[in-house]
């Protein structure tokens, strides 16, 4: 093999390698629900292209709320599911709409839009 030859190909693994490192192995951290007046734990979710944050850490047995903000008009975006509380939010375009839930057992726990596109993961401790 001669050196170009060899440069290149150490190039493009040490690319694949980045590649898969920023997309699959780096860990995001997630936001913690801060505690309100009224004793919910609140998140503002925009919703733009994704949810943002798409990780948001809650405590065990005190009652959520997640204000969601759609800020953009693709359908994928106009509706919230979260499957493992049994609910579901129509998201207008423009408006914070909140979503109330009471965690009663730790875990984490996905939602997502109507296609599955778009996701985030509720982690209860």
């Amino acid at each position: 093999m001669t050196p170009d030859k060899f440069l290149v190909t150490l190039i493009g693994v040490a690319a694949i390698a980045f590649i898969v490192w920023f997309f699959w192995l780096v860990k995001k951290p997630g936001v913690k629900a801060s505690l309100s007046s009224g004793g919910y734990q609140e998140a503002m979710v925009l919703v733009k292209g994704g949810y943002t944050p798409d990780i948001i850490i809650v405590e065990k047995g005190k009652p959520v709320r997640l204000n969601f903000v759609r800020t953009e008009s693709a359908s994928c975006s106009e509706k919230v599911l979260f499957p493992d509380f049994k609910k579901s939010i129509y998201l207008p375009v423009g408006e914070t709409v909140p979503l109330e839930l009471m965690p009663d057992k730790a875990g984490e726990f996905g939602f997502q839009c109507e296609m599955g596109m778009l996701r985030g993961k509720l982690i209860v401790e």
